[in-house]
């Protein structure tokens, strides 16, 4: 997948386009407070509003912060830092497959400079490549790293309950007949399954 033209074409697309939703939110965030610099002397938000949608730019500040973490940890480690190796070995025989770690001549964990196109080795077919479950492994057994995802997909959690809804209410679709059933998606799959989902993720590695 990382050197499929079309994936990586809509990987780039998204980037640019998460960076200019987080500036974009950030910027009408500025244009409001400098809009009314001077704030109302009694302010009841709950009454017109949900807590969300007038905190959008502290959830999407701590997003902005954890994309950054999550981009330096695991896709700037893989395309320039220090990725572990793993050699997978498959008996052109028995069909059996087996994996170790790629070492060097003396056991040392080792690292190779170019990809490693799939190879024949007398019965064997061979092929090494870099072991991204072994660095989220190691990032996730630092306690920070882990905490820093578990706010963020708290974040993350009330900025796609407020999305899902405020999308269907943009393009008009705002009826009683509908909009219960927008809420209840908007909570159960937005809002728990999908950060829980996520979150699950770096608590299995720390705990285990």
């Amino acid at each position: 997948m990382t050197t499929n033209p079309l994936i990586k074409t809509v990987s780039y697309v998204l980037y640019a386009s998460i960076l200019f939703h987080a500036f974009k939110g950030l910027h009408l965030v500025y244009k409001n407070r400098t809009a009314r610099p001077v704030g109302y002397a009694v302010v009841n938000g709950k009454a017109n509003s949900h807590w969300t949608s007038r905190n959008m730019g502290i959830l999407g500040t701590i997003i902005l912060v954890f994309i950054v973490v999550h981009m330096s940890d695991f896709w700037y480690s893989y395309k320039f830092g220090h990725v572990p190796y793993r050699q997978y070995t498959q008996s052109m025989i028995s069909g059996e497959m087996t994996s170790t770690p790629f070492v060097d001549g003396e056991g040392n964990p080792a690292s190779i400079d170019k990809k490693m196109e799939e190879i024949i080795v007398g019965d064997n077919k061979i092929i090494v490549v870099k072991d991204l479950f072994a660095e989220v492994k190691e990032e996730f057994t630092n306690p920070f790293i882990v905490l820093i995802y578990l706010i963020s997909m708290g974040a993350i959690a009330f900025h796609l309950y407020h999305g899902f809804q405020s999308g269907f209410q943009t393009v008009g679709i705002n009826h009683p007949k509908y909009t219960p059933l927008i809420k209840n998606i908007s909570l159960w799959v937005f809002a728990i399954l999908i950060p829980a989902s996520f979150a699950a993720m770096p608590l299995y590695f720390f705990f285990k």
